[in-house]
């Protein structure tokens, strides 16, 4: 979650990889809708989470309107403090997201993926870091999905994926493989983890 202006920083630069976008490049005024939708989430985030007073709420509701008309714009049904850094959405296209899901870093979402609630409930997904949605698909409920899982186009997901480093398919989706979602994020992601393990 952006509780500071330093983790704000932090969430924007690793979005920014995962989108794989040079590190001092800025959205091009004409295109880059999708980054510019991601800008607009984390400062709505930041609003929301840090800013306090007459004129942080006025900045705030700006936000907030700049955001919501985008998210219409794009098709994207994302609220604020759901996703963790590193969220990769790569194009345009429905994306519906329950407010209660929990979701860590580096996070990817295909086009027509929905992540929601069963029956009008409030309990939603909690997933892992490093994982991939592809298009279409569905996860369902209160579920908790590990790290470094791919879920397979339109796969529905309706009961936990506790083990890490798998992709699951089908409808309803089950275990096809051992291989992990790292190939399908972007590279960057990881090279960045490489060096910060070597520095420690």
């Amino acid at each position: 979650m952006i509780d500071s202006r330093q983790k704000y920083r932090e969430y924007i630069r690793q979005d920014q990889l995962a989108l794989g976008r040079k590190q001092d490049a800025r959205p091009r005024l004409f295109g880059d809708e999708i980054w510019k939708f991601e800008i607009l989430l984390r400062k709505v985030e930041y609003d929301l989470n840090c800013r306090c007073g007459v004129m942080g709420k006025l900045i705030g509701r700006w936000h907030k309107v700049r955001f919501h008309r985008l998210s219409v714009r794009l098709g994207f049904t994302i609220p604020p403090n759901v996703f963790g850094p590193g969220l990769s959405i790569p194009h345009y296209g429905t994306i519906v997201v329950h407010g209660n899901v929990r979701a860590g870093k580096n996070c990817r979402l295909q086009e027509g993926v929905t992540i929601g609630a069963t029956n009008g409930g409030h309990e939603a997904a909690v997933i892992g870091d490093n994982c991939y949605f592809g298009s279409g698909a569905k996860v369902i409920g209160a579920v908790r999905i590990a790290d470094d899982v791919a879920v397979g186009a339109n796969a529905v997901v309706t009961k936990d994926i506790a083990e890490s480093g798998v992709t699951w398919a089908g409808a309803p989706a089950g275990k096809i493989s051992d291989r992990d979602s790292r190939s399908n994020l972007c590279s960057a992601l990881f090279a960045q983890d490489g060096d910060e393990r070597e520095s420690v």
